[in-house]
C-alpha cells in the first residue's frame, strides 16, 4: 500500500512530481486564448475530457490548479473560476431549474445572499434560510422540490459552526446536495467531502490566495458534477479564470499549510488578548473554549483557523477603534498575510436583511489575522482601545 503524501507536499508538488517544460522548476503560464488541433479527430478527444481547445472552458495552467485542489479537499474533480460568487452562480444555475427550491443557512456572505435573494428569486427558484447550526430545524423545511442544501462554516462573519456531518447525512436521506462554504477554513484545516458533503466552493480569493493579489473561486465535487458545470454554468456564463491569475493560485497554494498554521496560532493569541479587554463583550473564535460550539469545532476543524469576530460593547467603541488602528488594516476581504479589520454591520453585510437578529449588529467587528508579529497585531488593537 502506497504511504499517503502529506498536505504541503500535494500543496507543492500535486500528488506526484510533473516534469516541466524545458526542465522548469515552476509551472508555465499558458497565458493563450486557443489551442491548435492536428484534424478533426482531436475534437473526440477534448470532447471526452482529454485536451484543451478554448481557456473559457479549460487550460493547463487551470488544470494544475484544479488537480491540486481536488486533491487537497479530497474530491474527484474541481473546476476554477474568475471568482468565488462566479462558482456559487455557475453551479446553483446548473443545477437548479425554475420551481426547484434551495435551503441555506441564514448566516451567509452577503454577495451569496443577494445571489439567492435576487438573480435566483427572478428565476422562480425559491429559497429558505434557516439555522443550520441546529440540524433539527432542517427536517421539516425541506419540500417536494427542494434541490440543495447550502452553508458555511465558519460562517461569514458570525463565526458560527455548523455541523458538515449531520446536515449531510439529512442530505443523502432526500436525496439532496449538500454545498459548503470551506473559504474560512480552507482545506488544510476542514474537509467538508470527507464529513459527507457533496460539494465544496472556495471565494480562492482569500486564504488559498494569501497575498491579496489575485481573485478566483474553486468548485470541488464528483467528476460528473464539474463536467456538467463546466459544459454548463462555466461556459454559459463565462466565469471563467485567466490563465495569470490561476499561476498565481498555484503559487499560493504552496505556502497554504505553513501560512495557516501561522495564521491559527496567531488568531489564537489574538484572541485571547481579545478576551481581556475591557471594552470587549465577548469573542466569538473556535479555538476559544468560550466558542458556544467548541466541542463541534474540535470534531470537524484541525485547528480554529485565521479568522475571529468580536463584540464591543457600544458602537462608538468600535469606530474608535477602526480609526485609531494603524497595522491593522481597515478593509474588506479576508485571507491575506496583513491583517484586516471591518466592521460587517457598515462594510461586508451593509445591506443584509435583519441582521441585527442574527447578531451581525453594530457592535461586532470581523478581524482577519495576518503573519505580522503577533506582538505587534496585540499592541495595535490594545493601544487603539485605550
Amino acid at each position: 500500500m502506497a504511504r499517503k503524501i502529506g498536505f504541503s507536499t500535494i500543496s507543492i508538488h500535486g500528488r506526484e512530481r510533473r516534469k516541466q517544460p524545458y526542465g522548469s522548476l515552476v509551472e508555465p503560464i499558458f497565458q493563450n486564448t486557443t489551442f491548435l488541433l492536428d484534424d478533426l479527430k482531436d475534437l473526440e478527444g477534448i470532447i471526452a475530457g482529454h485536451g484543451f481547445i478554448y481557456t473559457r472552458v479549460g487550460n493547463p495552467t487551470q488544470m494544475i490548479l484544479e488537480e491540486r485542489m481536488a486533491h487537497l479537499e479530497g474530491g474527484e474533480s474541481a473546476l476554477a473560476f474568475a471568482s468565488g460568487m462566479a462558482a456559487i452562480a455557475s453551479t446553483m444555475m446548473t443545477l437548479l431549474k425554475k420551481g426547484d427550491h434551495i435551503i441555506s443557512d441564514e448566516v451567509i456572505y452577503s454577495c451569496t445572499h443577494d445571489l439567492f435573494d435576487g438573480f435566483a428569486s427572478r428565476l422562480d427558484i425559491d429559497v429558505s434560510y434557516l439555522d443550520l447550526s441546529d440540524p433539527s430545524n432542517l427536517e421539516g423545511a425541506i419540500k417536494e422540490n427542494t434541490k440543495l442544501i447550502f452553508f458555511e462554516t465558519p460562517a461569514n462573519p458570525t463565526m458560527k459552526l455548523v455541523d458538515i456531518k449531520k446536515i449531510s447525512n439529512i442530505g443523502r436521506e432526500h436525496n439532496l446536495r449538500v454545498i459548503v462554504d470551506n473559504t474560512f477554513a480552507t482545506p488544510f484545516i476542514q474537509r467538508p467531502l470527507e464529513l459527507g458533503a457533496d460539494i465544496v466552493i472556495h471565494a480562492a480569493t482569500k486564504y488559498l490566495c494569501g497575498h491579496g493579489d489575485t481573485i478566483g473561486g474553486v468548485l470541488i465535487g464528483d467528476q460528473e458534477l464539474v463536467n456538467s458545470v463546466r459544459g454548463g454554468g462555466l461556459k454559459d456564463f463565462g466565469g471563467c479564470i485567466s490563465p495569470f491569475n490561476a499561476w498565481l493560485l498555484i503559487r499560493g497554494l504552496k505556502t497554504l499549510g505553513v501560512r495557516m498554521k501561522e495564521h491559527t496560532k496567531n488568531a489564537n493569541e489574538v484572541a485571547r488578548a481579545l478576551e481581556e479587554e475591557e471594552s470587549v463583550e465577548s469573542v466569538l473564535y473556535p479555538g476559544l473554549p468560550s466558542h458556544p460550539q467548541y466541542e463541534l469545532a474540535k470534531e470537524q476543524m484541525k485547528y480554529g483557523g485565521g479568522m475571529l469576530a468580536f463584540l464591543m460593547r457600544s458602537e462608538d467603541d468600535v469606530r474608535r477603534l477602526l480609526g485609531r488602528v494603524k497595522l491593522c488594516s481597515l478593509a474588506v476581504s479576508l485571507g491575506s498575510v496583513e491583517t484586516l479589520i471591518e466592521q460587517p454591520y457598515s462594510m461586508t453585510h451593509r445591506g443584509y436583511p435583519e441582521k441585527e437578529k442574527l447578531g451581525i449588529d453594530a457592535r461586532l467587528v470581523r478581524l482577519s489575522v495576518g503573519l505580522e508579529d503577533v506582538e505587534d497585531i496585540i499592541a495595535d488593537l490594545k493601544d487603539a482601545m485605550e
